[in-house]
């Protein structure tokens, strides 16, 4: 397995909480990371939903990385090796699951929509410090977690990697510069292909345009950059777009919302999901 920090800034390295020895239905896990922070492959007995209320949250399988903006969460099937990077500071959550009632569950590591269910009963057990449920309502509620999650949208990587080398450079250049004003006929000059031919490959590896793909990145950047109190106006600008306006209906179709909304109503309740 690669190692998803390779060339990013470290700070902080994790050590795996040790949950195989947990003989409950459920455990929740409630921490915060520093940015930067990472931690090398491991594996859990236990499936687990990883989720961040903001920011976001990388992780990377064997055959796959996985970025999760706060509508996403990442799981992660029994078994499966993986490692994890949070490029900026995150509230993080995870909910463990016995094997056995995975069963129902994605038997691929992927997305799944985190839904406004799921997000009042993580903030529940947050509140009330529940990490082991145990009392009649406290698994019912897990329960009902459980069955949000079967029903939930499932997704591949939000932002996927290509296979050939040619476009994996043009998304890495796009990552070292998600502002990048090109045409896509110019960035498939770069690589001596005609644009016919690199949205053919987009769809073939990415499962999308890279117009598509550009657009998640700059939302990905966008969600950090909110976090940390940059304005609509610098991040518009820092992201490549012509107006704040721009920026705006960008992001209003990837969250839903608007980025003063998003501001308020996922960073500013980060602390209490």
């Amino acid at each position: 397995m690669t190692s998803i920090r390779a060339a990013r800034p470290r700070q902080t390295k994790l050590v795996p909480v040790k949950v195989d020895g947990i003989t409950a239905p459920f455990y929740v896990r409630y921490d915060e990371y520093g940015a930067g922070t990472w931690a090398d492959a491991h594996s859990h007995r236990l499936g687990h939903l990883n989720y961040t209320p903001h920011g976001t949250i990388s992780m990377e399988t064997a055959d796959a990385r996985f970025v999760a903006p706060p509508q996403y969460g990442i799981w992660i099937p029994p078994g499966v090796e993986h490692s994890c990077y949070m490029q900026q500071a995150a509230v993080y959550r995870a909910f463990y699951i016995q094997p056995e009632l995975c069963e129902d569950l994605p038997r691929q590591t992927c997305l799944l929509t985190i839904g406004p269910i799921v997000k009042s009963i993580l903030a529940d057990f947050n509140q009330r410090g529940v990490d082991l449920p145990s009392s009649p309502e406290d698994l019912r509620l897990a329960q009902v977690l459980l069955d949000q999650m079967r029903c939930s949208q499932v997704q591949g990587s939000y932002l996927p990697e290509a296979q050939t080398p040619a476009l994996q450079s043009i998304l890495d250049a796009l990552r070292m510069e998600p502002g990048h004003r090109g045409s896509v006929a110019q960035l498939a000059g770069r690589v001596f292909m005609t644009e016919r031919t690199l949205a053919r490959h987009c769809q073939q590896e990415l499962g999308m345009s890279l117009g598509e793909w550009r657009q998640r990145l700059r939302y990905l950047r966008a969600v950090d950059s909110l976090e940390h109190g940059a304005s609509v106006q610098a991040i518009a600008m820092d992201l490549g777009f012509s107006t704040a306006s721009a920026f705006i209906a960008m992001f209003q179709r990837e969250a839903g919302m608007s980025p003063d909304q998003f501001r308020k109503e996922v960073l500013m309740g980060a602390s209490s999901v």
